[in-house]
């Protein structure tokens, strides 16, 4: 009986070993998961489309195919009133009375256009995004830059 008791402890210890080395060995990685959900922006640059479908021909329609989507991440609705879109050249749009839903997302139109709860129109007769390389800025009211989305390569 002695040896069996013996055993039964040595195979606890064991046990009770490898799972302290396993939760050493997991403890850096969700302590990193949780740094990266802290630095994820509650609103997000989600989508971009800076050549339209066609010609660029400034047509109304090829100004509209041209966007960018903004995304509310969070579970709270979140008013952009104050807000602003920017690109490389200093292009500025800058957001009105616009309240976000929880997890909604919201489309940036180049174009002219009656602004709805899924898309706005900046009211511009030309292209502002370029097509190659540009850098989308979005800044909260207080000019704080929350997400930045860049494509291509500026010369």
């Amino acid at each position: 009986m002695f040896s069996a008791s013996s055993s039964v402890r040595r195979i606890a210890a064991t046990v009770l070993a490898a799972g302290a080395i396993v939760s050493a060995a997991a403890l850096p990685a969700s302590a990193a998961d949780g740094d990266r959900h802290h630095q994820r922006p509650r609103v997000e640059i989600s989508r971009v489309q800076a050549d339209s479908p066609g010609r660029d021909d400034r047509s109304n329609r090829s100004l509209n195919d041209e966007w960018v989507e903004i995304t509310n991440t969070t579970r709270n609705a979140i008013n952009l009133r104050g807000w602003t879109l920017r690109d490389s050249d200093g292009n500025r749009y800058r957001f009105d009375n616009v309240r976000l839903a929880s997890r909604a997302t919201i489309r940036i139109h180049t174009g002219n256009g009656r602004d709805t709860r899924t898309d706005l129109f900046q009211d511009r007769r030309d292209h502002v995004w370029d097509n190659r390389a540009d850098t989308a800025t979005l800044r909260d009211d207080r000019g704080r830059t929350v997400d930045t989305e860049t494509w291509g390569r500026r010369r």
